[in-house]
């Protein structure tokens, strides 16, 4: 009930499988200001940490967001058809050739593959080396335990065994916890089943803005101008944040020479 009750009103009833509710995201985070502010910040840090000579650059998942404003040569993609994105594909069966991708990045999109392993393998197939993944996903702690547990509608499973879950909707079907399992519970397994991934960075950050923003489903619970406040907070508790974070920044790297973080990077364009 309380879900229902904090639902933005255009969302509430959608199926969120739907192509319709994606086109709706599309517009609810360009119109939320508080909320294009946060993927403004998130393609920003992911831009900036792209290699200048490794090109081209695939989005898997694109359909809600606006990274293409950043990178205007990004290859967009979704699971299903949308006006907004250049190819639809499954990130399990990646419609590229041999080491033909520079790098590959994503916001929200790892937890919702049902088979990660399959992933990993087309990325480690398909991107050159010297290339990235660079993702931003749900991070397990203390705190978001408790918000991904109650207020969230995806599910939430830090227990369970395996990396993989059932095959349901490209969106509903998920577990916000799987970034978390691969990355740090199972991060030696990972790194056993996948030496050729260097993991360059895991940093956990924002444990209130997106939840204050409302995101893509629920209303706004601050005004917009408090956005810099919030910033600044969460930038105080910085030391705090594995036990505070919702998010986490991933930065895997193709080529075990950048461990250093040598290297020239891309600054956005927006």
């Amino acid at each position: 009930m309380l879900k229902d009750l904090l639902a933005h009103p255009l969302t509430r009833g959608l199926n969120i499988d739907s192509p319709r509710c994606t086109d709706l995201r599309w517009s609810l985070i360009r119109n939320k200001r508080f909320l294009r502010q946060i993927y403004e910040e998130w393609y920003a840090a992911i831009a900036a940490l792209l290699p200048l000579d490794k090109d081209p650059v695939l989005e898997l998942g694109s359909g809600g967001g606006f990274f293409v404003e950043f990178i205007p040569e990004l290859i967009t993609s979704e699971v299903f058809y949308s006006r907004h994105v250049k190819v639809v594909l499954d990130g399990s069966r990646l419609p590229f050739a041999n080491e033909s991708l520079g790098n590959i990045v994503m916001t929200d999109v790892l937890h919702h593959l049902p088979q990660p392993r399959r992933f990993f393998a087309e990325a480690s197939r398909c991107v050159g080396p010297g290339g990235r993944v660079i993702m931003i996903e749900p991070w397990v702690t203390p705190w978001s335990r408790l918000v991904y547990s109650k207020l969230h509608h995806e599910p939430f499973q830090p227990e369970a065994v395996d990396w993989t879950f059932p095959r349901r909707g490209p969106l509903s079907g998920a577990n916000s916890a799987l970034p978390w399992i691969i990355f740090a519970r199972d991060r030696a397994r990972f790194e056993r089943e996948f030496p050729e991934w260097h993991i360059y960075a895991i940093k956990p950050f924002m444990p209130f803005r997106y939840l204050l923003s409302g995101g893509v489903s629920r209303r706004s619970f601050v005004p917009n101008w408090s956005f810099s406040l919030w910033r600044t907070i969460e930038n105080l508790l910085q030391p705090w944040m594995r036990h505070l974070a919702m998010f986490v920044l991933i930065v895997l790297s193709k080529d075990s020479e950048v461990k250093g973080g040598s290297g020239s990077f891309r600054s956005h364009t927006a």
